[in-house]
């Protein structure tokens, strides 16, 4: 897989998670906040991802 087939993905799968995370914010009853807490962890990981993928190599 090329570097920018990854980072597609990648931008894909945080999107989504972005969007899943807003319409579970949106319903009531909400959803736990231990679930909410690790979709957004989850969402950082892959921002963090992403950026260092996009670091020039040293």
């Amino acid at each position: 897989m090329s570097l920018d087939t990854h980072l597609a993905t990648l931008e894909q799968r945080h999107s989504a998670l972005d969007h899943e995370i807003s319409a579970a914010m949106a319903t009531k009853p909400a959803m736990r906040d231990s679930e909410l807490r690790e979709m957004k962890r989850k969402k950082l990981q892959l921002k963090d991802e992403i950026e260092r993928l996009r670091q020039p190599a040293n």
